[in-house]
């Protein structure tokens, strides 16, 4: 599944690219393939962002990738009583 995934991630973001280029050297006179190309990024795009959060995911999870620190940051203070 994973494989999967990681083929949909390079598919969705080479839409984006092909399909946003489209949208924005389109003539303007035609809004319908604007609208439509516009679309079809936006749609690649999103699949594209899942793809790559869910494959960070996975890559954090197996330990191929070192884990984030998800936390609230600390902040050390001095206690030298100035």
């Amino acid at each position: 599944m994973t494989k999967f995934v990681a083929v949909l991630n390079v598919i969705a973001w080479a839409g984006f690219w092909a399909f946003g280029f489209l949208a924005l050297t389109a003539d303007s006179a035609n809004m319908t393939e604007i609208v439509i190309a516009g679309t079809l990024a936006a749609l690649g795009g999103g699949i594209g962002l899942f793809t790559f959060l869910r494959c960070s995911r996975y890559c954090e999870a197996t330990g191929y990738a070192k884990a984030h620190k998800r936390g609230v940051p600390t902040f050390e203070t001095s206690e030298t009583g100035s």
